[in-house]
Order: C-alpha cells, then structure tokens, then sequence
C-alpha cells in the first residue's frame, strides 16, 4: 500500500488520529503521479514548522502529492458526516489524504493533509483530483486570513500532478499541502452520532477534548464543557468574519472545525460595499450563508453539534436537552459580545460604554444606505482623512463623525491614541475578489509576478507600500457581479 521514503524533510509524525475506532478513518491506497513539481512553499511556514524548507522544496514534491509517504505517515482519509445546505449527508475525505499529525519540539500538534492526492474510499465516485486555479485560491486567502489574525488552516504548498482535471474543461491538475490543529468537525460528531456506538461516541468526545480542550478533562461535565467551549471559539470565529466582511459561502456542518480554526475556501470572497445580504457563492441560491446570515448559521451548526453530545451531556435525555438548550442558547449573546468588542476596537472605542452598539450599528446603516466600502471606509476613519466618497460628505455621516468624536474623548485617551489603535486592526488592504481572480488566471497561464506581488501585499494588510495603492481599488462600476465556485 505504501510506496515508502527514507527522508523525512523534518517532519516528526505521532499519529494519535489512528488510536480511535477504525469506523473513523480509512486507509488510502496512494494513487502516484508522473511529474510532480512545486509550485509554490510557504517557507515562513515551513520554517514555523520546523522542517528542512531547501530539501522539501528540491525533493519534496512526490510526498505532497500522495505520490510517496514519509515514515510513519498516517495515509488515511477521515470520515465524518454533514449538514449540506441543510440537508444531512453521509460524507467523508473524498480527495483529501491525511498524511500525519506533525508535532514540533515544543509538543504542538498539527495535521498535514494533501488536497487533490486522488481517490479515497469516501471518492463517492469522484477523481480525488483538484485544479489548480482552486488550490491557488486556497494557498492565497488563508494565508491572508492569517495575516488578518483570523483563525484559519493554513497552506504549506501547492505542487502540480503534471496530469490534466476533466471538469467542464481540461485544467492543470494540482495537490494543496494544508496544516491544521486537527481535521476534527461538528460533522465528525454527526458520523458519530448517527453512525456509530456509543462508546465510539465517548472515545471521539474524549480525544478530542484530550487534543484542544485538556484542561476541561477535569471538569464535573466534560463533555457540556465541551460543547460550551466549541460554542465559544466558534463564536470568536464568526465575529473574526463579520469584522473584516468575510463570507464563508458554504458553512455546511462539515466545514465547522472544532477547533474554531476557518477550515475550506472553495466559494469564499471578501465583501466590498457594506450590505448584509451580500452573497457570492453559486449553490447558494437561496442565500443561506450570506454575510449577515453567518452568525446565525453558526448558531444553527452549534445546536447539530449539541445534538450529537446528547448521550455524553447526561443519561437522562430530557436532562441532556435542557442543558444542551440553556448552553446553546447563549449563543448569540457571546458572539454580539465578541463582534461589538472588534467594533469597539475598528473604532477606536477603547472602553465599554452605553450606546457603543447602536453607535457602530448606525455607522453601518450609512455604509449600506450608500453603498460605500467597508474596508475603506473603516481605514479612513482610521487614519482621519477626508474624501470624496458619499457617505463622508453626508450631513447624516456628519452628525454621527462628531458624536464619535464626542464619544472617543470621554474615554480618557487621545484621538492619536485611538486611530492607532483603530490602524492596528483596519487592514488596508484584503484579498478583493476580482484582484485575487486576475492574478490566479495569470498565473495560470504562466505570470506568476502578479500572484506573487498580491501574495507579498495580503501578508501584511495593515501596511502598504505606494506602489501597491491599486490593491485598495474596488471593481469598474461596469464590471459584472462576482460569483464564486466550489473549488473544482
């Protein structure tokens, strides 16, 4: 099954994935490709890592393709199951290749997996394969999402197959390297809870509080513990998004990790003009996951989540119930908490005051009254400018700027104090949807430089140098509406 390598590049595998139940996992029989190449390493990455970055990249490519395994490489896919736009699946890595659990020497743990590495029992009649324009995406917006201190996996490499897709047309097949704490999902739970005993139930409850949540072992109900926690990060999670006008686009059950870390990018985008219906995603027709929807869904994913911890929260299942009910339900409170926290900051209100949040909900009013961008228009504010645009030179903007200003001065700080505050969390800069398709499309095509240049800007948002003022620029008023796909 295995086609084995001496060299380990640096990579230090300690699989605690395979001591679960084989009901879990699959064994994936290695489906080799001719011409394997790197295309891209993320050798900040790699070196966070610890892995030798100049022989992964000279020889490296036939492991990150799935082509090869290190010693003592996992070589499973994960199974697991989901809510798909509502609609409850059997599911499963269909083109995914969990290679192993790299652990650095100071013990962090993390999940090596290669993207596009071919079929898996959980195929489901697919060719495991990936595009490359999809892997580009995944590799360029998670390391911006990172870069906006935005929980998130994140991309090792892109390395092609030298072997053609066959979609709707004929494109360059490539494999995408992700690192995450772990794989696990609210959908891991479902497979569990719908598939499985109980005590396979338990043993994935306990591994998985053991992995991110050790601490709550100790507690008088760990496993309620559990589903508090999760509910927690994932609502630090959704505020993250809302905060910088992030759409997920397809936030099935599947795609939640457990972890709180922002797992998929297959039709994500980056919002322009403020609006809370805005959606990009073409299977989202009946907008489900639309920006002002996501914490919502969340809240909806949770209560699946809670669901399949019923039999581990109490033997009683009417008991079970009531405390999953009262956890879940403070759902939305903890999260406004989290969000009007951020928009505090984005506004350089630096304590808690009655009236921040209608202060911050009027301000976006204006922006989706006039259609102004939201990234902008926050890093204006942040750095105390005057424009042109719309919203700015409105007599209903200008009453709120001076009851901002009013607010800001009561706080016993300076404005100066507060706009730098206010620039260490606008970006300046985010992946803007037609910006990062043209340079995925050159790239394809052979330029590389304009996915590089995008790529060096996204890493640090928060500053720019003025020859990369256009990555602030918004589509031509003539351009089409953006659409996003599932990645192919």
């Amino acid at each position: 099954m295995k086609s084995q390598t001496n060299e380990n590049f640096g990579f230090h595998f300690d699989n605690s994935y395979l001591q679960l139940p084989h009901e879990f996992y699959s064994k994936v029989i290695l489906d080799p490709v001719e011409n394997p190449a790197i295309l891209l390493l993320n050798r900040t990455l790699a070196k966070q890592l610890e892995l030798d970055v100049d022989a992964l990249f000279k020889d490296g490519a036939p492991i990150l393709t799935g082509s090869q395994m290190l010693k003592e490489a996992a070589q499973i896919a994960q199974a697991y199951a989901g809510h798909q736009f509502g609609h409850f699946n059997m599911l499963g890595d269909g083109r995914a290749l969990l290679i192993g659990e790299h652990v650095t020497k100071n013990n962090t743990r993390f999940d090596i997996q290669l993207k596009g590495a071919g079929r898996t029992p959980y195929s489901r009649g697919g060719d495991g394969r990936a595009a490359l324009g999809p892997m580009l995406r995944e590799f360029l917006i998670s390391e911006a999402m990172f870069a906006l201190h935005v929980p998130t996996t994140r991309s090792l490499a892109v390395t092609t197959t030298g072997e053609p897709i066959y979609r709707e047309q004929v494109y360059e097949g490539a494999v995408l390297t992700r690192v995450a704490s772990s794989h696990l999902r609210v959908g891991t739970f479902q497979y569990a809870a719908s598939f499985c005993d109980r005590d396979s139930l338990t043993e994935l409850a306990d591994y998985a509080i053991m992995r991110h949540y050790p601490e709550l072992m100790q507690s008088e109900n760990r496993y309620l513990a559990f589903l508090e926690e999760v509910l927690d990060r994932q609502a630090a999670l959704i505020a993250n998004w809302q905060l910088i006008g992030f759409i997920h686009g397809v936030m099935n059950t599947d795609n939640m990790t457990i972890s709180g870390e922002t797992i998929d990018y297959g039709p994500c985008a980056f919002m322009d003009q403020y609006n809370r219906g805005t959606v990009f995603s073409s299977i989202d027709t009946q907008s489900r996951y639309a920006y002002g929807n996501q914490p919502q869904m969340a809240g909806w994913n949770i209560a699946r989540f809670a669901e399949s911890l019923l039999p581990l929260i109490h033997d009683d299942v009417d008991e079970a119930i009531q405390l999953a009910q009262k956890t879940i339900e403070q759902f939305s409170s903890i999260y406004e908490a989290y969000y009007y926290n951020g928009m505090r900051e984005k506004l350089g209100m630096l304590t808690v005051e009655p009236g921040d949040e209608a202060l911050v909900d009027e301000l976006l009013a204006l922006m989706e009254e006039f259609e102004a961008d939201y990234t902008n228009t926050l890093r204006v504010l942040s750095e105390n400018k005057q424009t042109n645009e719309a919203i700015f030179q409105s007599p209903k903007f200008m009453e709120w700027e001076q009851r901002w200003l009013t607010r800001i001065s009561q706080q016993g700080t300076t404005l100066e104090e507060a706009l730098q505050v206010m620039q260490s969390v606008n970006p300046i800069v985010i992946p803007r949807n037609h910006q990062v398709e043209q340079a995925i499309q050159t790239f394809v095509e052979g330029d590389t430089a304009p996915f590089m240049e995008l790529l060096q800007v996204l890493t640090n948002p928060f500053h720019l140098q003025p020859e990369h003022q256009k990555y602030t620029q918004l589509p031509n008023d003539d351009a089409p509406p953006f659409v996003s796909y599932c990645g192919t």
